[in-house]
């Protein structure tokens, strides 16, 4: 039988500040607290740099804005904590990552592959981001996954809407959360 991990990918307070939306951490608190009821680990991933972003290169589009920025988010700064309402549990593990798929730059196939986890439950923000490349990663490492359409977040609804009911369904099972919590 499969070992199933819910993943929480980018949900840090600076990112869900950037995405309005009053009833989708409710929606994701729904899956975590199922979550623990049901046994299954709740992993969270975060992005984050160490001061002075060695791990940033000027040819990485994305991120070599921030090197050089007048805020510079250390490792325990506001920037890479959870939000709050969706905050993790002692014990709990979180993973920082480097980059956009939450197995670029961090140690989660370690903590995956330790824990004998082989179905990835993922939600996050974005879903054209963090939930697209970790998608597409972890069906390459052999994964199965599984995510939580409403779970996910994205600044465009209609790219969501693409990823989520056309793309995804190539590489993973998408459903919602009131589903996946009915299955458990």
């Amino acid at each position: 039988m499969p070992q199933q991990a819910l993943l929480v990918m980018d949900v840090q307070q600076v990112v869900a500040d950037r995405f309005p939306a009053p009833d989708y951490l409710p929606r994701l608190s729904k899956a975590i607290d199922a979550a623990r009821a049901g046994g299954v680990p709740v992993i969270y991933v975060v992005v984050g740099f160490r001061p002075g972003y060695p791990e940033v290169s000027s040819r990485n589009k994305m991120f070599r804005g921030l090197v050089g920025a007048a805020t510079r988010p250390a490792a325990d700064d506001r920037a890479t904590q959870v939000h709050p309402e969706v905050a993790p549990a002692p014990g709990e593990t979180v993973v920082t990552k480097r980059r956009v798929s939450a197995f670029a730059g961090s140690d989660l196939d370690m903590v995956l592959r330790a824990g004998g986890i082989d179905h990835l439950v993922l939600t996050g923000i974005a879903t054209s981001g963090v939930v697209l490349s970790t998608l597409r990663q972890a069906a390459d490492l052999d994964f199965e996954v599984t995510v939580l359409s409403d779970g996910c977040l994205d600044s465009d609804p209609e790219v969501h809407r693409v990823l989520t009911e056309k793309v995804f369904p190539m590489q993973a099972e998408v459903t919602t959360v009131d589903e996946w919590v009915a299955a458990l």
